[in-house]
Parts: structure tokens; C-alpha cells; sequence
């Protein structure tokens, strides 16, 4: 039986840079405020949008009160879109291989409604995609839309039953720690994208190797 395969969005399939974000709405604070957003940790502010809880006009309010941000919505909308960079033509074609040899796929993303936005134009632009990244995938989770978000348990029990899929036979790829602590806990197969490893380099390994865990050589 092949294996499921989960993805992640963000440093699996598009390029981030985390630093990005931060760094580009502190240079609209007036009081030169920490950003509280890395990718081990944010804000409440964060999170609520992820889930669905704000719209944009209440995270951008949210954002210019708790940092002292002095900006227009089209700047904000662009310090918050600075760590979206490309999604790389090949490993859109991995995943569209992979399928054509039987495997199921889903994304599961902690991601919000202007991000989503966002990708979904630059996906239309240089791809010519007409329903963002599920236009590759057979099925998506977006935190936004589910109400959840990770490293919850309950996001990833949510796709599980949705693709009705068992975690054990299910491939998790994902460049975050502490949502493949989670994953691991839940009895999923993980492979940790930590740089500097690539859909591309890693995962026809790991899918080699599976059920065991891909241990890269540099870890």
C-alpha cells in the first residue's frame, strides 16, 4: 500500500522566510516594537487570525494597536506578505508524479485568509492555477477554514477522518518541530524538512524507506 502523504505548505511547498515578516512591520512601528511572530511562537493576535476569529480589517486593527504600527492597509498587507516567497515549479511536479503513481495528498496549513489570497494570485500568474494549490493536491486544510490550527492534535485528527486515512500509513512533511512532535505523538510518519533539505532531495528517500523513519545523513 502506498503511503498517504500530508503536507505542510510553508517551507515544504512554498519558500518563507520568517524573519521577513517581523522585520519589515517593525520598520512601521513608531516605538521600533518586537514583533511577536517566529516560527516556534506568536502572538494571540497571530492565532486568532489563522483560525478564522479575525477578519483582515480586525487584524490589521490588531496589528497597529499591540506594535504602534503606523501604515496604510496596503503596507501592512506587504510587511505581512514578505516572508511568502516562490513555490518552486519542481516540487509542484514531485507531487503531481507522486499522484500519478497512486499516492493520496492533502495540505494541512496554519496559514490566513490574506495569505491565502496572496498565494493563490502568484499561483494563478505563473502557474496558471485556478484554485490556488488544490488545484495539485486532492484535498486541502487550511487553518483559516477549519477553525484549528497546528501543533493541535485535533487539526490533524480533523484530516484524518476527513481523507479517511490512518496515521500510520500516513506521510507527514513538515519544517516545523513542534508540529512534527505532534504528528510523531499521533502515530504518523514524519519527515522534518529542516534545512537543508527540500521536498525535492528528501522526500523520494523517505518514501523509499517508509515505513522507517528517513534519517538524512547531516542530522
Amino acid at each position: 500500500m502506498l503511503p498517504n502523504l500530508l503536507f505542510d505548505f510553508g517551507g515544504v511547498i512554498i519558500d518563507i522566510d520568517y524573519d521577513a515578516t517581523p522585520t519589515a512591520m517593525r520598520r512601521l512601528s513608531r516605538a521600533g516594537s518586537t514583533i511577536e511572530f517566529t516560527q516556534a511562537h506568536q502572538a494571540e493576535l497571530f492565532d486568532k487570525f489563522e483560525t478564522g476569529q479575525l477578519t483582515p480589517n480586525e487584524f490589521r486593527a490588531g496589528l497597529r494597536e499591540a506594535y504602534d504600527l503606523d501604515a496604510t492597509d496596503a503596507e501592512l498587507d506587504a510587511a505581512w506578505h514578505a516572508m511568502l516567497l516562490d513555490v518552486p515549479a519542481e516540487r509542484l511536479a514531485l507531487i503531481g508524479e507522486l499522484r500519478a503513481r497512486g499516492h493520496q495528498t492533502a495540505l494541512l496549513s496554519n496559514t490566513n485568509e490574506l495569505h491565502i489570497a496572496d498565494i493563490n494570485r502568484r499561483l494563478a500568474t505563473k502557474y496558471g492555477f485556478q484554485h490556488g494549490i488544490a488545484d495539485v493536491l486532492d484535498r486541502v486544510f487550511y487553518s483559516q477554514e477549519v477553525g484549528l490550527r497546528k501543533p493541535g492534535e485535533e487539526i490533524f485528527r480533523h484530516a484524518l477522518r476527513e481523507m479517511n486515512w490512518q496515521a500510520a500509513d500516513t506521510l507527514f512533511i513538515e519544517d516545523s518541530p513542534q508540529h512534527i512532535a505532534t504528528a510523531r505523538r499521533l502515530g504518523l510518519q514524519v519527515l522534518h524538512l529542516a534545512p537543508p533539505l527540500t521536498l525535492v532531495t528528501a522526500l523520494p528517500e523517505a518514501l523509499r524507506v517508509f515505513p522507517r523513519e528517513y534519517a538524512p545523513a547531516h542530522s
